[in-house]
């Protein structure tokens, strides 16, 4: 998996980033996020924009990593998300999956096995 870090043309040319999102990967803007999420029939909420942030961030520190576990990535946000219900909460926000869905809004690419084509988001 190549890195924005990694690659020195893609730092060159790299707009400033949204403060907001600080660990965003490389050509994810906000609007593009809106506009996927209004298509997939979601209106993003600050929480919405929180799980973005805490997918953004898991990846920034684990960017060295050939792999994200999915499992890993599962703890990590069901602790983010500890005193709103964890998954079970991030299933309303994400009703096609939190980390499948989540992860496609954030610009990321799921883990491995985050969905079965066969059977459909298990994450």
């Amino acid at each position: 998996m190549l890195h924005t870090s990694t690659d020195i043309n893609q730092l060159i040319n790299e707009p400033a980033a949204d403060p907001d999102f600080p660990h965003a990967p490389f050509g994810w803007t906000r609007e593009e996020s809106q506009k996927k999420a209004r298509e997939e029939g979601l209106e993003l909420t600050e929480d919405h924009w929180e799980t973005i942030r805490a997918l953004q961030s898991y990846y920034a520190q684990h960017e060295d990593e050939t792999i994200i576990n999915l499992r890993d990535l599962h703890d990590a946000l069901d602790e983010h998300f500890h005193q709103k219900g964890g998954l079970k909460y991030l299933y309303t926000l994400f009703p096609g999956g939190p980390i499948v869905q989540s992860c496609r809004l954030s610009g990321l690419k799921a883990p491995f096995i985050a969905a079965d084509r066969s059977f459909g988001s298990v994450a």
